[in-house]
C-alpha cells in the first residue's frame, strides 16, 4: 500500500479503478474491503479508495482516545491529499459510523453514504450485544488477544470461531493475524470512541445525501434494529438485503454487496 502523511500522521491507502471517486472505511478487519474492490461492477466504473484508519495495519498508532471525528478529520485530510474535492464514501460496522460522521460534518465533500451494517450501540439491542460479547472482553482483558478477537468476529458473524477464521483466511488472507496485533487499537480505542458517539435522530436527520443501508439476512438484532432506525430517521435512504450473509456480508458474499452498490452509485452521481 502507498503511505501519505496527514494531521502528523501515516495513513496507509490503496487506489484502484478508475472514475467517481469512492472511499471505503473498515473497522476491526482492516483489509476487510479488499474482496469488494476486486469486483468488476465497482472496479469498472469507479476510482476505489480504501485505507487503514489510524491505529490499524500499518498507520501510525497513536494512544487514545481517538474519537469518530478524529477518525473524520483524516478521512477529509485523506482526500485533500489526494486531490479528491467529493467522493462517494462507503463504511462497515465501525467505519460507517465514521461515514456517516463525514456525512454531517463535511456535506460538500459527501455525495452519497452507503453504510453497510452501520454499528450503533445505543439503539436498545446494544446493550444486549454488550452482554453477549463479555467472554470476548473478559479474554482481552486476560491478555489472551487472539481468543478474544475470535469470539468477537464469531459473535458478530454468526459463524462459529474455526469457520469464521476459515472465511477470512479465504477471502482477505493475513487478516485474522492483523486483527490480533491491532486488538489494543480495537478493545482499547475503537470500541470506547463507538460507545461514546452519538447517533440519534437529529443526527440521522441532518444527512440530506442519499444513503444506501445495506444488511445481511443472516445478522445479529442489533444491526436489524440499527436498519429499523436508519429506514425511519434518514430522509432520504434506500436499503438492500444480501441474502445468506451476517455482519461480515461484504467478505462473505462480495459480488451481491458490490452490484447494487455499484446501481445506487450510478443512480447518484456526483455533479460536475
Amino acid at each position: 500500500m502507498d503511505t501519505v502523511t496527514v494531521n502528523d500522521i501515516r495513513l496507509e491507502y490503496e487506489i484502484r479503478g478508475t472514475g467517481e471517486p469512492v472511499l471505503f472505511i473498515s473497522p476491526v478487519i482492516s483489509d476487510g474491503f479488499a474482496p469488494l474492490l476486486a469486483e468488476p461492477a465497482l472496479t469498472e466504473r469507479y476510482r476505489l479508495v480504501r485505507y487503514h484508519k489510524r491505529g490499524w495495519g500499518g498507520s501510525t498508532h497513536t494512544p487514545g482516545p481517538v474519537s469518530v471525528a478524529d477518525h473524520v478529520a483524516d478521512a477529509v485530510a485523506l482526500l485533500d491529499r489526494l486531490g479528491i474535492d467529493r467522493a462517494h464514501v462507503a463504511g462497515h460496522s465501525s467505519g460507517a459510523a465514521v461515514a456517516a460522521q463525514m456525512a454531517q460534518d463535511h456535506p460538500g465533500r459527501v455525495a452519497t453514504v452507503a453504510l453497510l451494517e452501520l454499528s450503533l450501540l445505543s439503539v436498545p439491542a446494544g446493550a444486549a450485544f454488550f452482554e453477549q460479547a463479555a467472554p470476548a472482553f473478559e479474554a482481552y482483558a486476560e491478555g489472551d488477544a487472539e481468543r478474544a478477537l475470535g469470539l468477537f468476529l464469531s459473535l458478530v458473524s454468526g459463524l462459529d470461531p474455526d469457520r469464521c477464521r476459515d472465511l477470512l483466511d479465504e477471502r482477505v488472507p493475513g487478516s485474522f493475524e492483523q486483527a490480533v496485533k491491532d486488538a489494543d487499537t480495537f478493545f482499547g480505542v475503537e470500541l470506547p470512541a463507538l460507545a461514546e458517539w452519538r447517533f440519534g435522530p437529529d443526527e440521522a436527520a441532518a444527512i440530506r445525501q442519499p444513503v444506501l443501508s445495506v444488511l445481511g439476512s443472516g445478522t445479529r438484532p442489533l444491526w436489524v434494529e440499527v436498519a429499523a432506525f436508519l429506514r425511519s430517521a434518514v430522509p432520504e435512504v434506500e436499503e438492500c438485503v444480501v441474502d445468506g450473509v451476517g455482519h461480515l456480508l461484504h467478505i462473505e458474499r462480495s459480488r451481491p454487496v458490490a452490484e447494487p452498490l455499484a446501481r445506487f452509485l450510478a443512480r447518484h452521481p456526483i455533479a460536475p
